[in-house]
């Protein structure tokens, strides 16, 4: 049997060693996929402390963001309700009834004491119908809303006080309570009562009473943690995205580990939103027996709604990450999606070209620059969103639906012009 082994002049010549693909050490992708894991277990674990503190940096600092929180309750028939009754006690306990029957009767103290004496609980209670009436109309006119506004945009400077436990101003805390001073809506109550012919209401001295906003035995713990994620503010935000994006660049595995961080936020954000949800419930159901469960429930979920759509804003972006990393994949399953999308706009190309629509520089342009152009499209939607003023869901699904249309333009204009043909012989 003849041998393989090539021969030399000075006999057979040995075969090479084998060449083997050089390999990473086994040790040095243990310790990123270890790195990885931990920097998007952060990112996880920090995003719902991140929307928290960015939704109370942004009602602090923002009076028009606070106004705007706050207006809803304006129109809220349980708020208008108790807004009304508390109105009507603090107006009946300093309305000189002698005053307003004196001016009914002229004949002097004698009969105004008789009469006083006859009437008793009856009196008190049609100067309370009446002076209840007249704020009711007042709470249900249009002109409330602006009061509302007017008084919540005069209060929105002591809301710092008021977290850090300094009290003053227009919002207090006591003790686990947090209120509100109804002082301009009884202002313009009385107002509205002399118009309607109850003079004795223009005597009636400043008064200031409270509206009860939040009632709970952790106000204290709450006011602590909130002044502290509005001392974090956006940072916490910053933090967990750059953790997140750490933890994808020392992967290994880029694309699998962006798909987890991108799941793994948006769980974070579906988790406090249930956290809110549960605590509504917690909170109501701690309520003292007086307190009206309609008005209460309206005030929390006012309040957190803007926290709400937050949450929503991270739940979706989180889900939108994951899928355009995942059908950028290799899988069998992206790669099979990715064919039909191209597949379909390659057909409404080819049925273009076949009415006369020639691409030419254009297309060649596209098929040269596809990659950078696809690029420079998702970060042009990245820096939309991060120019928007206070985004939400919608507002994301939108962005995306803008991406897939323009990612759509740039593969039907991908076009590589017509193949070179074969090089003709010159002959001699």
């Amino acid at each position: 049997m003849a041998s393989s082994t090539p021969a030399g002049p000075d006999g057979p010549v040995p075969a090479p060693p084998p060449v083997r693909a050089p390999t990473a050490p086994r040790g040095r992708h243990r310790l990123r996929s270890a790195v990885a894991a931990v920097l998007i277990v952060l990112a996880v674990l920090l995003t719902p402390l991140a929307v928290v503190a960015a939704w109370s940096e942004s009602e602090i600092t923002d009076p028009d963001r606070y106004v705007a929180t706050m207006a809803p309750l304006a129109d809220d028939p349980a708020v208008q309700a108790a807004v009304t009754d508390r109105v009507t006690a603090a107006i009946v306990e300093r309305l000189p009834v002698e005053s307003l029957v004196s001016d009914l009767v002229p004949g002097g103290a004698p009969l105004l004491d008789a009469l006083l004496q006859r009437l008793g609980s009856a009196l008190d209670s049609g100067v309370t119908g009446l002076v209840h009436d007249g704020v009711q109309r007042l709470v249900q006119s249009d002109a409330f809303p602006a009061i509302w506004d007017e008084l919540n945009r005069s209060a929105h400077a002591a809301v710092d006080r008021a977290l850090t436990g300094k009290g003053g101003g227009a919002v207090e805390i006591r003790d686990d309570t947090v209120t509100l001073d109804l002082a301009p809506v009884i202002d313009r109550a009385k107002q509205a009562l002399v118009a309607d012919g109850v003079a004795a209401a223009d005597r009636i001295p400043e008064i200031h009473t409270s509206y009860v906003l939040v009632r709970s035995d952790q106000v204290d713990n709450v006011r602590t943690l909130v002044r502290l994620l509005s001392l974090a503010g956006y940072w916490a935000a910053v933090l967990a995205a750059a953790c997140a994006v750490g933890g994808v660049l020392a992967a290994v595995r880029r694309r699998r580990a962006a798909v987890a961080a991108a799941l793994g936020v948006a769980a974070a954000a579906g988790l406090l939103g249930l956290g809110l949800t549960a605590f509504r419930a917690v909170y109501l159901d701690r309520l003292p027996a007086g307190v009206d469960q309609d008005a209460a429930a309206a005030v929390y979920d006012t309040l957190v709604r803007y926290l709400r759509d937050a949450v929503r804003l991270v739940l979706v972006l989180g889900l939108l990450v994951a899928l355009g990393a995942w059908l950028s994949g290799a899988g069998r399953s992206a790669t099979a999606v990715r064919g039909l999308w191209q597949a379909g706009l390659g057909g409404v190309r080819t049925a273009a070209g076949r009415m006369g629509l020639r691409l030419g520089p254009v297309g060649r342009f596209v098929h040269r620059f596809k990659a950078w152009l696809c690029w420079v499209a998702v970060g042009a939607a990245v820096l939309v969103l991060l120019l928007w003023s206070h985004p939400t869901a919608l507002v994301a699904v939108w962005l995306g639906v803008a991406l897939l249309a323009v990612l759509a333009v740039v593969e039907l204009l991908d076009d590589p012009g017509a193949p070179a043909g074969p090089a003709k012989e010159v002959g001699p």
